[in-house]
This record gives structure tokens, C-alpha cells and sequence, in this order.
């Protein structure tokens, strides 16, 4: 089956995508106004909860205080939420005052909210108006929710495209809110497709809020974000390429300073430039949706150990951690405490245990600069659970001592596509250990893969490594190594189901997005399994 996406046929099928999702309203495929300059980064939303939800703007009072310059006066912006896009109906306002400290960027919790409910939003600065945005909350925690959307999406960077995979999601009207799994923005300089700014790698808090407003302005990421709210995590590249807890591959002390440093301005930035909460400075936070799901959102680069290097560490030291004990303990209590049906796990980096075919040099040598390995090939990724197999370990134990069902990790990180079975002991697979949990992997938006390393024509060189993988992991049972674009979720009470749609083009503004494959997970089994049709417009 073949379904392509653009913007002509999206919009002629408006009326079938837009409506009831079973009693509430779906947010509205709207398009952002030209912004006034005052509010040139446009406006936001995330973290809904039934109650409330997270509003963001960003305002330039006067010309001089561009993003990073640490100028401008400090000034009081108000906020209204409506229950309609003519604000006849205003349910909240307030004001918050901004300044050069936070790089006049504005992030309120608009509270007293309705659960399930679509609301309007905007700022106000003297006589200027920001575009207005539209959210959506949460359902209440003992709601029986029939069903679930979301876009799911990671690793855009703005040298290697256009988004027109953002773009794809915010016509779609249909999505309760957009899973970022990491990589919002790269920290490198240069630029292909489209320069970055600054033009060098990034290192100073002025450098990260350069970068932030670089992407916030961009035309396809501020329509997404002003028709559905966030929810976000960072993986490496919002600070630098392979982070870890004290340190990262791409940060050289010597010429580059102090890395703690580096690492808490990047935190700052993205604190003030994106609408997640952040309480006390901790990103992973857990979010439910009545009784369906509950969606846990992990931080996998703050707390971990160092990778260990090729041939020279222990992959399976138990003193190493990919989460940070504290976080574990999190992580484990709310999925056996959980009182939702499916428990939502995003993480930045691949659960799913994954080892490499004896191939040629030459054909792996892509996958292995992808994963940052070496080209004559290994059987981890230091970078992924792999790397920190006796976390993961733990993890998928405390699922099945404790009869933990319906678990899906949903991930970003590789550029590349995967739905996997997870068991608790890959090697026994599938005759002597069961599947545990089930993983759903997005690909890029724009990121580079193995197409784009070779620099060689989609589907020429990867058919065959794929097909190799999925003969050595037997839990993998989709792997697609060349495409971009983007993934939607839905979640009902009997599976869960991932489609995986991919541009035609990423250096196009305007590129079609076309359906690919599904995998679905019923409920119950802890098994993907390969449909046949997308997820359908809603009734």
C-alpha cells in the first residue's frame, strides 16, 4: 500500500482529518501567521497535563537584544488562553516577566484547565501580538481513554535539510501531542543544506541561545509547534556529540575549556528555549494519560558513566550506569506501580540488544561511523544499552519478576528505523527466553545515514546489511538503514501501532512525505508484528 503525503492532498483532506477523536476535539491543522517581530521565535507548548500545560514564547523588545546578546530590558509580557481561536471565550491569563537573564524567552504553566480540551494561546507585549498557538491537555487520571496520538520524532539538524517532516505533522491534525526523543539541535558549525548560527561549534551560553533561536525560527518547526504541544528529551547533541555525566567524544578540554562549564550553559539554553518542566533542573519526568498510558521520559546523557572504549572496557560492569542510580529506581517504581495499561518508556538511545553481521569492511563501514565504532566492526554499541548491558540487565528483570506487561520503549538517536521484540536474554531468543517489552525506533528528520555517508542512492547499498542484521537478532524484525522523516503513535487499549513515513527529499522544503511500514504490538504479548495499513484518519 502506498500513501503519499503533501501539502496539496493533506489539506484537501482536511475535513476527514480534523474532527472527534471519540468525544474530544483533535488540535487543528493551522498555519503560523507572519510573526511580529517582537515575537519572531513564535509560541509553544508542552508537558500537558489535565490540569495544565506549558506555554512558551520568546519576545524581542527592542532590536538589540537578539538571542545570546545578553541586552535588552527587562519587560512584562501577558498570556490568555481561550477556548476559541477568537478568544471570545478567555479561561486563563496571567503575565511573567522576562529579561536579558533568560534571554527574554517566556515559559508559564497556564493552570485550572479542563482535561482532554483543546485551547487557543497567546502573548502580549505592549501592541504586539504573538501568533496564536493552539494545545491541548491531558485526560483526567481516571479517564478511560479509547485512544492515543503522537508524532514521534528525533535528530534534526539544520546543515543536513529542511523539516518538512515537522511540517508533515503539524497537517496531520489528528495528534494529541509530539514525542521529541532527542537531538533538537546539533552543536556543530559548517552547514550543507543550510548553514548553522553561529557558524562554529558551539560552547558558550550565548552560542546554545543562538542556536535554539536558529531553529526556532525556522517555518516548518514553528507551525508544528504552534498546532501541538512537546514533550522532549535531550540525547548528546544539545550538548555535544557522546556525552556522558563528565564529559563527551566531542569536547577537547584542552582548546575547548572546561566541560562542566559547557555543560551547564547548554542545560540553561535549553531550559529557557524549550517548553518542557524541568523542576530542579531534572529533565526526566513522567506523564499519564488516564487510564491507557503512562509516559515515562528518561535523560540518558546526565547521569551515565563514560562509554567504555573499544576492547578496553567492560560493557557489562555493574558499576557502570546508564541512568544513575537515583533515576533507576525512578524508572522501576513507576513501571511496576504504573496504574496505566501501557507504559511508555522514551529513551534517547536503542534498548534493543544489536550485533553486527561478519560483513565486509566495506559495507559496515557506514553503520560503524553512524554508531561512532570503528570500521572492522564490533558486537556493541558502547553508546546504547549495550554499552551498559548490566542496567539494562536490571531493567528488563524488574519487568519480568514483577509481571510488568505492555511496556514500550519508544527511541531516536540512530537515523535510522527498527521495531524489535525485547528479551530479557537475546542469545536464548526466542525458544528459551521471552520477549519483555517491545521498541519502537523513529528515524532522523534530517540526520545523516548510510545512504548520505556513502553518498550513494537510497536502497543501493543497505538492502543487504539489513537483512543480515534481522538474520543475527531474531527480536529485530524491522530495520531500515537509509531513510528520514517521521513517526506516528497510536496507543488504544488493544495494541499499540508505530508507521514510519519518509521523505522524498530532505533537501526539499517542500518534500512529500509517503507512508513505508507498520508494527503494532497487541496487547499482551510483548511482540511487534508487521501491518499492512497506516493508522487510518480519525472517525
Amino acid at each position: 500500500m502506498d500513501q503519499t503525503y503533501d501539502r496539496r492532498s493533506v489539506l484537501r483532506a482536511g475535513a476527514a482529518t480534523a474532527g472527534v477523536v471519540l468525544g474530544a476535539t483533535a488540535l487543528p491543522a493551522t498555519a503560523v501567521a507572519a510573526a511580529d517581530p517582537v515575537f519572531a521565535h513564535g509560541v509553544a507548548s508542552g508537558d500537558p497535563l489535565p490540569d495544565a500545560v506549558l506555554l512558551w514564547t520568546r519576545v524581542t523588545p527592542i532590536p538589540d537584544a537578539t538571542p545570546g546578546s545578553g541586552t535588552g530590558p527587562t519587560v512584562t509580557v501577558t498570556w490568555e488562553v481561550a477556548a476559541d481561536p477568537a478568544f471570545a471565550t478567555v479561561v486563563a491569563s496571567g503575565s511573567a516577566t522576562t529579561g536579558p537573564d533568560r534571554d527574554h524567552t517566556v515559559k508559564v504553566d497556564a493552570t485550572g484547565l479542563a482535561p482532554a480540551t483543546t485551547y487557543h494561546y497567546r502573548f502580549r507585549l505592549d501592541g504586539a501580538v504573538s501568533a496564536t498557538g493552539a494545545t491541548r491537555t491531558a485526560p483526567a487520571l481516571s479517564a478511560a481513554v479509547a485512544r492515543l496520538r503522537f508524532g514521534v520524532v528525533s535528530c534534526s539538524n539544520v546543515p543536513d535539510g529542511h523539516f518538512a517532516a515537522y511540517r508533515y505533522l503539524a497537517e496531520r491534525g489528528d495528534l494529541d501531542a509530539v514525542l521529541h526523543l532527542g537531538d533538537y539541535i546539533y552543536e556543530g558549525g559548517g552547514g550543507a543544506v543550510r548553514p548553522h548560527d553561529p557558524p562554529h561549534e558551539i560552547l558558550t551560553l550565548a552560542d546554545y541561545r543562538r542556536r535554539h533561536a536558529q531553529y526556532k525560527t525556522d517555518e516548518h518547526l514553528m507551525r508544528l509547534h504552534a498546532t501541538v504541544p512537546f514533550i522532549a528529551t535531550w540525547d548528546d547533541h544539545e550538548i555535544a556529540n557522546d556525552a556522558w555525566s563528565g564529559g563527551a567524544e566531542n569536547h577537547q578540554p584542552d582548546t575547548e575549556g572546561d566541560y562542566a562549564a559547557r555543560k551547564a550553559a547548554a542545560h540553561q539554553a535549553y531550559f529557557e528555549w524549550m517548553p518542557v518542566r524541568n523542576e530542579a533542573d531534572r529533565i526526566y519526568r513522567r506523564l499519564r494519560f488516564g487510564l491507557l498510558a503512562e509516559l515515562s521520559m528518561l535523560d540518558l546523557r546526565s547521569y551515565r558513566s563514560q562509554q567504555v572504549g573499544i576492547g578496553d572496557g567492560d560493557a557489562d560492569d555493574p558499576n557502570r550506569t546508564m541512568t544513575g542510580a537515583e533515576q533507576m529506581t525512578w524508572l522501576e517504581n513507576g513501571l511496576v506501580s504504573s496504574g496505566a495499561q501501557w507504559k511508555l518508556v522514551g529513551t534517547s538511545v536503542m534498548v534493543a540488544p544489536l550485533q553486527l553481521p561478519p560483513l565486509s569492511p566495506d559495507l559496515l563501514r557506514p553503520l560503524m561511523e553512524l554508531l561512532g565504532l570503528p570500521s572492522e566492526g564490533i558486537s556493541i554499541n558502547p553508546d546504547q544499552w549495550d554499552g551498559y548491558a548490566a542496567d539494562r540487565r536490571r531493567l528488563l528483570a524488574t519487568l519480568a519478576d514483577n509481571g510488568v506487561r505492555d511496556t514500550v520503549f519508544l527511541t531516536g538517536d540512530i537515523h535510522t528505523s527498527w521495531a524489535s521484540d525485547v528479551p530479557r536474554d537475546a542469545g536464548l531468543y526466542p525458544l528459551l527466553s521471552k520477549s519483555v517489552a517491545t521498541e519502537f525506533v523513529c528515524t532522523s528528520v534530517t540526520s545523516d545515514n548510510i545512504d548520505d555517508i556513502l553518498g550513494v542512492p537510497p536502497r543501493t547499498a543497505s538492502v543487504v546489511l539489513e537483512t543480515a542484521i534481522k538474520a543475527l537478532n531474531r527480536h529485530m524484525k524491522y530495520c531500515e538503514l537509509d531513510s528520514h522523516g517521521a513517526s506516528v503513535l497510536e496507543v488504544t487499549p488493544s495494541g499499540v501501532q508505530m508507521d514510519w513515513y519518509y521523505l522524498a527529499n530532505k533537501a526539499d522544503p517542500a518534500s512529500a512525505l509517503t507512508w513505508a511500514r507498520s508494527f503494532r504490538t497487541r496487547a499482551g504479548t510483548q511482540k511487534v508484528q508487521s501491518v499492512g495499513t497506516p493508522i487510518g484518519p480519525l472517525s
